[in-house]
This record gives C-alpha cells, sequence and structure tokens, in this order.
C-alpha cells in the first residue's frame, strides 16, 4: 500500500475495530440553540474521529397516504446532488477524506450519519449541512431513485418475509403509517412529484424539528464553531401538525395465509403493543427476554427448537416507537409442523401469563439486559447514536445510567402483570406464507 493516508486511515480502522472504548456511563452536556435545534455533545478523545448522527423528524408519521413514500425519496435524494455540488463530487469528496455520510428514514424519523477525521471536521460538516440545506432534487434524479426503489420493492416481493411481515403490519395497523412499507408502494411513488419533495423538505427539514449529537475528538468550543458557521443559518418555521388514525387491538383472531410454494411456512403472530414512552418498556422487555427474546434462553426456543426440533429459530419481540407499536413471535418451520408451532406459541403467551417465572429466569434476564447494554455504546458512533434517540423518545440525557435501576427493579410479580396486559393470545393477528394446504391452516384470508 503505497498511499500513506490510506495507511492512515487503515491503522484508524484497526483501532476503531479492536481497541476498547470507555462507554459508559456518558458524560455528555445538551443544549438548545437560538433557533431551535437540540445538541448533545460528549467528548472523547481515544480515536482522532467524530462521529455526528443529525435526527430530523421527518418521515412516514408527516406523510399524506396517497404518497407514501414521500419521506423515504426526500432523503434518498439529499445525496444526489445539492446547489454547489454533483451527487459524484459529493461522493468523490466524502470518499478524498476518508468519511463516511448514510442517510435512512425510519418509520419515525430520518437520520444523517457522519464519520470524518479530526483534521477534516470542517469539510465533513460543510458538505454534511450542504446536503441538508440545498438539494436540488433534480427531475432526472428522482425518476432515477424511483425506478430503483420500485425495482427493489418487486424485488422484495419475493422474498417470504418481506410478504408475512408486510400483510402483519397491514393487518395490525390499517390505515395507520406503520401499516405501510417506508419506501411507500409501486403506486404511491409514482404519484410523487418533485413539488411535493421540495414542500416535504421546506416543511419538516427545520432545526427546531432536528436534534444533533456529535461524540469524538472535539472540544465544545470547536464543536459550537462548527455549528454556528454552517447551522447557525439554518432556519426554524412552524412545523405542521399532524393527525393520525389510532390503531386498535383486534377484538377477535384473524389469520391470513398466503400461498406460495415453500419448503417452510414463513409465520408471525403478534398484535399491536406499547409506544415507548410507556413505563412498563422495561418489565416488557424481561418478560420478552424469558419468553422469546433471550435466544437459546428463551421458552419459545427451547420448546419448539430444543424439546422438539421443529425450527432453527424462534423469536420474539416489542418494537418501541413514538406510537404503539407491536408485538410479533416470528419463526420458520415445516409446512406440516406449522399448526403444531403456533399452537405452541399461544401456550407459551397463556403459561406466562398464567404462571410466574422462576426466580432464575427473572435474574438471568436481568443480568443479559444490564450485561449487554454497554455494548450499545462501545464505539462513538453507538453513543451519538444513542443520545439523539434518547433526546427524540425522552428519556433524557442522563438515560444511560438509570437504565441499570429501571431493568433491576422488575420483580416476578411485574413480569406477569405485564404479561396479562399486554400479550393478547385470544385475539392474536397470524399470518402464514407457505404451501398453506399443507399446513392445515384454511379458515384465514388467502391470497
Amino acid at each position: 500500500m503505497k498511499n500513506p493516508f490510506m495507511k492512515y486511515m487503515l491503522v484508524l480502522l484497526i483501532l476503531a475495530l479492536f481497541l476498547p472504548v470507555k462507554a459508559w456511563p456518558i458524560e455528555a452536556t445538551r443544549k438548545v440553540l437560538p433557533n431551535g435545534l437540540i445538541l448533545l455533545f460528549s467528548e472523547r478523545q481515544n480515536l482522532p474521529i467524530i462521529k455526528a448522527t443529525l435526527l430530523v423528524k421527518a418521515s412516514p408519521l408527516n406523510e399524506p397516504p396517497e404518497k407514501a413514500g414521500l419521506a423515504s425519496l426526500t432523503a434518498d435524494l439529499l445525496m444526489e446532488g445539492t446547489t454547489t455540488r454533483t451527487s459524484e463530487e459529493i461522493s468523490e469528496e466524502i470518499e478524498f477524506i476518508g468519511a463516511g455520510l448514510d442517510i435512512s428514514t425510519d418509520y419515525d424519523y430520518t437520520d444523517l450519519s457522519l464519520s470524518v477525521l479530526k483534521k477534516d471536521a470542517e469539510k465533513g460538516f460543510e458538505i454534511m449541512t450542504d446536503i441538508l440545506l440545498n438539494p436540488i432534487f433534480s427531475e432526472k434524479e428522482i425518476q432515477r431513485k424511483k425506478t430503483l426503489i420500485k425495482g427493489y420493492l418487486k424485488q422484495q416481493e419475493e422474498e417470504p418475509g418481506f410478504i408475512a411481515s408486510k400483510a402483519f403490519r397491514k393487518a395490525v395497523y390499517g390505515s395507520h403509517p406503520y401499516g405501510r412499507i417506508v419506501e411507500g408502494s409501486p403506486e404511491t411513488i409514482e404519484r410523487i412529484t418533485r413539488d411535493d419533495i421540495v414542500t416535504f423538505h421546506r416543511r419538516y427539514y427545520r432545526p427546531n424539528n432536528a436534534i444533533l449529537a456529535v461524540t469524538g475528538d472535539i472540544t465544545e468550543a470547536e464543536l459550537m464553531k462548527l455549528v454556528e458557521k454552517y447551522l447557525g443559518e439554518w432556519q426554524s418555521a412552524d412545523i405542521p401538525g399532524r393527525k393520525l388514525p389510532e390503531p386498535r387491538l383486534n377484538e377477535k383472531p384473524l389469520t391470513i395465509t398466503i400461498q406460495k410454494e415453500l419448503t417452510q411456512a414463513n409465520i408471525i403472530l403478534g398484535h399491536l403493543g406499547v409506544r415507548r414512552s410507556n413505563p412498563d418498556y422495561y418489565a416488557l422487555s424481561v418478560m420478552n427476554y424469558i419468553l422469546g427474546g433471550g435466544g437459546f434462553a428463551s421458552r419459545l426456543m427451547t420448546r419448539i427448537r430444543d424439546d422438539l426440533g421443529l425450527a432453527y429459530d424462534v423469536h420474539s419481540f416489542f418494537s418501541s416507537d413514538l406510537e404503539p407499536g407491536i408485538f410479533k413471535a416470528g419463526v420458520q418451520t415445516k409446512n406440516e409442523s406449522a399448526r403444531t408451532v403456533i399452537d405452541l406459541i399461544i401456550k407459551e403467551m397463556r403459561k406466562i401469563q398464567n404462571e410466574p417465572v422462576s426466580e432464575e429466569e427473572l435474574r438471568d434476564a436481568k443480568s443479559y439486559l444490564t450485561g449487554s447494554f454497554p455494548r450499545r455504546l462501545d464505539t462513538m458512533g453507538k453513543v451519538a447514536r444513542f443520545l439523539a434517540l434518547t433526546e427524540f423518545y425522552g428519556l433524557g440525557i442522563d438515560y444511560d445510567r438509570k437504565y441499570m435501576n429501571y431493568i433491576n427493579s422488575v420483580t416476578i410479580r411485574d413480569v406477569q402483570r405485564v404479561a396479562r396486559k399486554y400479550l393478547h393470545p385470544e385475539s392474536p393477528v397470524l399470518v402464514v406464507v407457505g404451501e398453506i394446504a399443507k399446513t392445515g391452516i384454511n379458515n384465514g384470508k388467502g391470497k
């Protein structure tokens, strides 16, 4: 390797991968800037690298259903040219300084993630803020992106897991934005115009609708200088309100069967869950670890895989979202054993409701959840994202210090209480993708 810069980058990459990072607790500060931007900062000098996460509250929650995919498409286009740079120039400049700049849209937000060497911090911030504030949204790039997204969606329709998840979300959420695919559908994407994109960006990409979290080898004074130079003129504005349909639990079981020639049935069973802000979130985390979130330590895995050999993997989880999330158990099994596996999942859901978990199960769940928590913060990139999300979900800047107590305070009684309150084995949404005739499940809504 003759290029000294590339040698330097390789050394830093190795250090970033293998050098332990003091991850917990986080020493961070929080400021609200005059334009409304929330700034979170944590200085770390172990590597000459800076990581930044800019979270914008622009998501499917803000788009009209007939133009689903607008939030995702807008974000995808940010890197495709600004008033001063072409998409090729953006990529070349990022590559030249060995930086990383990624953009993604989730159900709740859009985030921009920057990774840059300390010596190139100013250039990194300049590029990031350029694509944030000055996207050109050329008609040519819009059409190219639309084609790519539609091609991706068509390809995904061949994946059993995607098919099952899409049907499950639609059944659970109905017309709520969480019931759609983040990328939209071929029909809704086609309806999106350049004016829609420009308007969406102008309305929601505002400092008083955003959170910037920065960590790494930079002082607060250095960071404030960069922020004032590149984001100081970013103007706040009134953010449009939104009125969303309220998702509701199913009153009776719903079974959806989707015929596809597969050797194994792809199964999802679940229902509406809770918001991330729900105070029972921590008891639910412990309960779900015991039920199906604990890998080989979980009851579902022990019963369905270890005891009966009916599946390679089975799991369950509660999602944590701004709006009510979902609970779901997922498994792949032979078509002929699908009914048996479904019955076992429901049986385990009822068992954890009706019988107290053991002291050993509670202890193991707490031990894992608290012991694995620091791994969420073992890189600077994870710390920046963690700070942004704790702010977004209103968990507090000291959340990393409180989490252990939240988990350790959960009792056996709490586990049974939340299982009874938030698990609904009597009225689940069940989606089965596979050779339906072989599963013996034929009382649902078929496709």
